[in-house]
């Protein structure tokens, strides 16, 4: 059975890749949409959140129902619901925010109201530069400082670098955004602000393709250390980095420290360490097998 997280159908309607699959009324490749403020993607209608959409963010709709778009995010493949309102007219990004969070405002100066919030990742399409400020397609007239800027194209691959970014970001579930976020959420921002991909969950991200380590094997900045549902990132000098429900944040702390505390909680010892393959495409997860959720 298909992983009910990807799989982007819900008795009525379903991605045309599945026909012959599932059983739908109809089978669409559906429309894109660019997300036009920070909304989050739902089970189900009014149901609990899955996932975390940001500005900029590709929303693929399947079907629309009243207040609500069924259908799926283009980053990760996450299939849900969102609000309508959320969306808007899809457009090609010429830039992505490198700071933490940041703010589009009404008018070019820093006394303007502030209209959207934006955090890192989020991609923006800038149509005119204005001194220190940058105007970007939206449903508003809408401007972001020039030096919350880089091009898309611009990726350094320091995974630990855009990681210590969110350090002292609030621990929120499903949450990936400067303003809340989880274990996983931490740790595929962090991969693609570098520009590597990386899957959605923790339990996908354990099964990437890289090299298996031992306890014995020396950690190197940008490995990844599993919990039974939760992520670290291996920041170097024997730290990890990690948004943890311990500290409610993004924290930075002694790898021994982290392995005791949380080897005598309900999430028990570490399971794995993986140093991944840094492969530049990012792909959707698996699809094929049904496996537990895990953020973390």
């Amino acid at each position: 059975m298909s992983d009910r997280r990807f799989l982007a159908a819900n008795g009525r309607v379903a991605r045309s890749e599945l026909q012959g699959l599932v059983e739908a009324d109809l089978f669409t490749d559906g429309k894109a949409y660019s997300v036009a403020e920070s909304a989050w993607l739902l089970e189900s209608p009014w149901g609990q959140a899955v996932r975390q959409l940001i500005f900029g963010d590709r929303f693929v709709e399947l079907e629309r129902q009243g207040s609500w778009s069924f259908g799926y995010s283009s980053k990760d493949g996450y299939v849900g619901y969102v609000g309508a309102t959320c969306l808007a007219r899809a457009f090609r990004p010429t830039h992505r925010v490198m700071v933490r969070s940041t703010y589009a405002r009404a008018d070019p100066n820093a006394k303007a109201s502030l209209v959207r919030d934006l955090h890192l990742n989020s991609e923006v399409r800038v149509t005119e530069r204005l001194g220190a400020w940058c105007r970007i397609v939206s449903r508003d007239r809408l401007h972001v400082p020039a030096a919350h800027l880089t091009e898309v194209g611009s990726r350094d691959g320091n995974v630990v670098g855009w990681a210590r970014v969110m350090l002292g970001t609030p621990y929120v579930w499903a949450g990936n955004s400067g303003y809340g976020i989880d274990c996983s959420g931490l740790v595929q921002a962090a991969f693609h602000a570098a520009g590597l991909e990386c899957p959605p969950d923790s339990d996908l991200q354990e099964a990437m393709p890289g090299e298996r380590l031992s306890e014995s094997d020396t950690l190197n900045a940008g490995d990844l250390v599993f919990w039974n549902g939760h992520v670290a990132i291996a920041s170097g000098n024997d730290t990890l980095i990690h948004a943890n429900a311990h500290h409610m944040s993004v924290v930075e702390e002694r790898v021994a420290t982290a392995l005791a505390r949380m080897a005598s909680t309900d999430t028990g010892p570490a399971t794995s360490r993986l140093r991944p393959t840094r492969l530049k495409r990012m792909r959707l997860g698996p699809r094929e097998k049904q496996v537990t959720r895990q953020r973390g």
